[in-house]
């Protein structure tokens, strides 16, 4: 399979996943979704009864990249790879979503403190008939966080769309203790596994 041209579509809002793509040379169009508006989101990011992380986020990445294929389709925008993704952050079997205020991005980091989670990035890749996805797992331990840190940095604008309440790329970096799996996927785009994907859709990487 080949593609149109060497582009592909981005189905995101996120300044980092564009920021880790420019860094691997991948041309892209954004295509965003609708995330709420009079008649709500194209896709619900809202977790269903009983959904564990991993069926959580690589559903809701399918369903993204699914809904933006579909609009590629519908407008008769030039055919192009769909690339769609999904990041949420679990501890004891709990999602992690974005803080709503200051008060859970405190609570969030309370709980992270001196422990390890679990960051899961799902991408998937829609274009014609090839329909595929991939969730990448990495454990992240953070060191015993104290008051006076998490007060600091929830008094800044960072914690509040990211889930878990921190950016890896940000000022909470100075957290991190250890990490085992790929750093660019707790940014939200492991890249290694996306250029893989990318590939088998038809796009021309080295």
């Amino acid at each position: 399979m080949k593609t149109a041209d060497h582009k592909i579509y981005l189905a995101s809002k996120s300044p980092r996943r564009r920021e880790l793509l420019r860094q691997i040379g991948i041309d892209f169009e954004l295509l965003l979704l609708r995330s709420d508006g009079p008649r709500g989101a194209d896709v619900t990011e809202e977790v269903l009864p009983g959904e564990s992380a991993l069926d959580y986020v690589a559903r809701v990445a399918n369903e993204k990249a699914a809904f933006a294929w579909d609009l590629v389709r519908r407008r008769h925008l030039t055919p192009r790879p769909v690339l769609a993704a999904d990041t949420t952050v679990t501890i004891d079997g709990v999602i992690l979503g974005k803080p709503a205020d200051r008060a859970e991005a405190v609570a969030m980091l309370q709980q992270l403190s001196g422990r390890t989670h679990q960051v899961l990035t799902s991408i998937a890749v829609h274009y014609k008939d090839f329909a595929e996805q991939h969730t990448q797992v990495s454990q992240v331990r953070f060191g015993v966080l104290s008051p006076a840190s998490i007060a600091a940095y929830c008094a800044t604008p960072e914690p509040y769309d990211k889930a878990g309440g921190y950016g890896i790329q940000g000022s909470a970096a100075l957290f991190v203790e250890h990490i085992e799996g790929s750093h660019s996927g707790i940014m939200g785009l492991p890249l290694y596994e996306t250029a893989q994907l990318l590939r088998e859709a038809g796009l021309p990487l080295p």
